[in-house]
């Protein structure tokens, strides 16, 4: 082992950014990843702001472009589908609601895979099951391989990251639940959209939403709901099924075709919305990235642009500090802490905005997005959005001879 060797947890999209960028600056990366293959489809994730700029700084903003999903803009739309409300994507310069470049999660995931390819060693259908520091090393242990070295432990994993839950403690420490669950699938039906981003809401806090993908017929689909905190098996997909089919089964609009499509969805994914909060994203050799560090969920729409992010700056001051981690993990603290903490700051009416409990809460949220395009509210809604180019960026002079 020498200093040069970094394991990463997770290859969604934190994860293989940061491989990319350590390899820049001429470092061994590891890559481990639960899934067997690079998780494919997915929902459609925004680059926007400072997280559009890493992604052009990489070479990769031409081919984003051209795999992106065409969306009008988002609509609400009641019980009849009649729209009452509605942003265009070309609102606030192309990076309100719905931004001008989105593309689906699996999609970029593969594209910044294969950016790091052929030097990145990844380990699919594996994951970390031990982590010991030492005074010079960390050594990991794997559920499949053998135990290993490595100079750094970097996190990428997700709001439920093992590598937290092993270097710095339970989730429950660090995860603030919002009171809401999202199950997320993709549907193969000829549901009308017209190219936008339809989202109907029904009284308990009910959220029904069908977006175009990138195939033709391909719709993706989101059915959303405030609870108090549910037990459930998050490995019995079938139980979890039948929990969203209980909440949705007497909402209208298309909602029945889209439980339909969901009882036989191969990608059906549900989980709680929560936020992670942590004093410090460091503990000795180990350190956290985008969700396991620092999930901002998506009602602010930032999460990729705090993966990219920081995925970036995490790799340029290591790279900087020239082996001193301590000196590294204390920069990458002190350059994300700002932009993180304006990310996570939830929109007006946070969970309760983007779903109301009650018809009045509903139409009133539809009135004040037919007032986003005026005085207050466009004021308001601008600051939210700007927050995802509020930082500057900094340059480390990463070369390509570094890879």
């Amino acid at each position: 082992m020498s200093k040069k060797e970094i394991l990463i947890c997770g290859a969604g999209i934190a994860g293989p950014a940061l491989a990319y960028w350590l390899r820049m600056g001429g470092f061994t990366v590891t890559v481990v990843e639960r899934a067997p293959t690079p998780r494919p489809g997915g929902q459609t994730v925004d680059l926007r702001g400072a997280g559009r700029t890493v992604i052009e700084r990489m070479g990769l903003m031409d081919r984003a472009r051209a795999e992106s999903v065409q969306q009008r803009g988002l609509a609400c739309v009641d019980a009849s589908g009649r729209i009452t409300a509605r942003m265009p994507a070309d609102s606030f310069g192309g990076e309100g609601m719905v931004s001008e470049i989105e593309i689906l999660r699996g999609d970029l995931a593969g594209m910044l895979h294969e950016a790091t390819l052929p030097d990145t060693e990844y380990l699919f259908d594996d994951t970390v099951t031990g982590i010991d520091q030492e005074a010079d090393a960390v050594t990991v242990t794997f559920e499949k391989a053998a135990p290993r070295r490595f100079a750094l432990v970097v996190g990428a994993d997700g709001p439920h990251s093992v590598v937290r839950a092993l270097a710095f403690g339970p989730e429950e420490e660090f995860v603030r639940p919002l009171g809401l669950y999202t199950s997320w699938f993709t549907a193969f039906d000829d549901l009308e959209l017209d190219g936008w981003y339809l989202m109907h809401n029904a009284p308990g806090g009910l959220v029904a939403s069908a977006r175009p993908g990138r195939l033709p017929g391909e719709i993706k689909a989101g059915l959303s709901f405030r609870s108090a905190p549910l037990a459930y098996d998050r490995r019995d997909v079938g139980a979890q099924r039948e929990l969203v089919a209980r909440r949705f089964a007497d909402v209208g609009w298309e909602v029945p075709r889209l439980l339909r499509a969901m009882r036989t969805a191969p990608d059906f994914f549900l989980d709680s919305m929560g936020q992670v909060r942590l004093d410090r994203w460091s503990r000795g050799r180990v350190a956290l990235l985008g969700d396991a560090g620092y999930c901002a969920t998506p009602l602010t729409g930032l999460g990729t642009s705090l993966a990219l992010v920081g995925a970036y700056v995490l790799a340029g001051e290591i790279a900087a500090a020239g082996g001193d981690h301590r000196v590294a993990l204390r920069r990458y603290d002190e350059v994300m802490r700002p932009y993180v903490g304006r990310a996570q700051q939830l929109p007006p009416g946070g969970a309760s905005g983007y779903a109301p409990s009650g018809r009045l809460g509903i139409r009133l949220r539809d009135l004040s997005m037919r007032q986003m395009s005026r005085w207050p509210m466009r004021n308001l809604l601008a600051a939210q959005f700007a927050k995802a180019g509020d930082i500057a960026l900094p340059e480390y002079g990463f070369a390509p001879g570094g890879r």
